[in-house]
């Protein structure tokens, strides 16, 4: 019955849900021990160092155990669930596991020993306790050996003076070493070591014959004063600012892990290793607000929807056809620029567990109300936490909508990898120079951070100017298209 019922228990490991990733955090299990799953169902949500991913089970079956709590970061390939696909209750297995490990590894025995032969980590384990320990048997070692030294001093031939030089060498002997050489010293000599704290072992002698002498012990004193206080003076403080450091009732801890922690890496990454030049200009947008509200009417675009953003995205695609190699990317290895005949477009999005930056896969390929749609799902899909690791790799160059937070402009870090990226302002009413007179305007500043070993000064200044002009004049999108 044993054997049956292990053998059907399925192991569900935690799988690699994203290219490369080697961890993932138990977010909420959906599941509890004896509930009946079926395959395909979603058990449990665990989030990547990319993104939340919900998890589906491969089997039929009934819950047997869930190996780690919510909130447990598990690496990849280790089991998460186990699973009875026999159908068998989940309470009773447990009592039978132990027996079943244990029953094999109790028939062979090692000759003449009685010690079971097991491998590690299984079986019984009453023989681990007969071991001798690796570590630890320093004192009773040595104890042993000091009493074995001290007896053999107390019969040394110089009997008239065997009972102080047995006295005056016990401190010696304890701290040298099981099997190492007694140091030479005369009794003297030993009665001082012993009232400095001094271990013979360690002194070099100077005296004849390798024999130590009164100043060799002096002059070992005198080298240990100043090494012995600095580790206790350095290692006191540090034993007391940790605790310190935290006053639970002014200050909150918030672990880095998942996709703060990867973007967090990623941002440093790249503020380190692509050389940073960011550029600003400041355009009238009114022509493209306009446009905006034209387009919420238009049937093409019913169910859809229409912002800035969606221009805005559309001009900086115009200006990558443009201006093609803004869109490359630097590859390290071989030492060469890497141009992209296709614009995976990034929109960075603020979630709930940090910054990440899906992409539209092919933007460059699609028509106005297909980037709308494209951006509508996006946008939904990342404010819900359910963006897949796929829709953030591959990215080519990014827009980050600062504006959205009443901030006018910013200088953004590349996204890791890319060649550029577009910060967009607050668009609002300001007073403008138009046809000559000072006119309130819809006005938004813009900043294009750029790779400067891959994008020179005047590259990035025309894929930046070719926006705004767009922005400014918004049927270029027809003439430059």
């Amino acid at each position: 019955m044993t054997t049956m019922t292990e053998a059907s228990v399925r192991e569900f490991k935690m799988p690699d849900v994203g290219e490369g990733l080697t961890e993932a955090e138990i977010l909420k299990w959906y599941v509890q021990p004896g509930d009946t799953v079926t395959d395909g169902q979603v058990v449990c949500e665990v989030e990547t160092a990319k993104a939340a991913v919900e998890l589906p089970i491969p089997y039929d079956g009934v819950v047997r155990d869930l190996h780690f709590p919510e909130g447990t970061t598990v690496d990849v390939g280790t089991s998460i669930i186990a699973v009875d696909v026999g159908g068998g209750s989940a309470a009773p297995a447990p009592a039978a596991e132990q027996p079943a490990a244990a029953e094999p590894a109790q028939e062979p025995k090692a000759a003449g020993s009685g010690r079971q032969p097991v491998l590690v980590g299984y079986g019984v384990a009453t023989s681990s306790t007969r071991r001798r320990p690796r570590k630890g048997p320093e004192v009773p070692v040595q104890q042993a050996s000091t009493a074995i030294q001290t007896e053999l001093n107390g019969h040394t031939p110089a009997a008239p003076a065997a009972t102080a030089p047995a006295a005056a060498t016990a401190p010696a002997a304890q701290a040298a070493p099981a099997g190492a050489e007694r140091p030479l010293a005369k009794p003297p000599v030993r009665k001082l070591a012993k009232d400095l704290g001094v271990d013979l072992t360690t002194v070099v002698p100077t005296g004849p014959d390798g024999i130590i002498t009164r100043e060799d012990v002096h002059a070992a004193v005198a080298a240990a004063v100043p090494a012995v206080p600095e580790p206790s003076v350095a290692s006191a403080p540090a034993a007391t600012q940790a605790p310190a450091s935290y006053d639970t009732t002014r200050e909150t801890r918030i672990p880095v892990k998942g996709v703060r922690k990867a973007t967090a890496a990623a941002m440093v990454g790249s503020a380190f290793t692509a050389p940073h030049v960011t550029e600003f200009v400041t355009v009238d947008v009114t022509r493209t607000m306009k446009l905006v509200e034209e387009l919420k009417a238009d049937k093409e675009f019913a169910g859809l929807r229409v912002n800035p953003l969606l221009l805005i995205a559309k001009a900086l695609l115009v200006a990558i056809r443009r201006n093609p190699d803004v869109n490359a990317s630097w590859d390290e290895a071989a030492q060469e620029i890497v141009v992209k005949h296709y614009v995976n477009l990034g929109i960075a999005a603020a979630t709930p567990r940090g910054l990440i930056v899906p992409n539209i896969k092919d933007a460059h390929a699609k028509t106005l109300p297909q980037l709308a749609e494209s951006l509508g799902e996006l946008v939904a899909t990342a404010r819900d936490g359910k963006t897949s690791p796929a829709a953030m790799q591959g990215g080519t160059v990014t827009i980050t909508n600062v504006g959205v937070f009443g901030v006018d402009t910013g200088t953004p870090i590349l996204n890791q990898g890319e060649s550029a990226i577009l910060a967009v302002g607050a668009i609002k009413p300001q007073p403008w120079v138009h046809k000559g007179k000072v006119k309130p305007r819809q006005v938004t500043t813009l900043a294009l951070s750029f790779d400067h070993r891959l994008v020179d000064g005047e590259l990035g200044s025309k894929v930046l100017a070719d926006v705004a002009a767009i922005l400014e004049q918004p049927k270029r999108l027809i003439t430059w298209a």
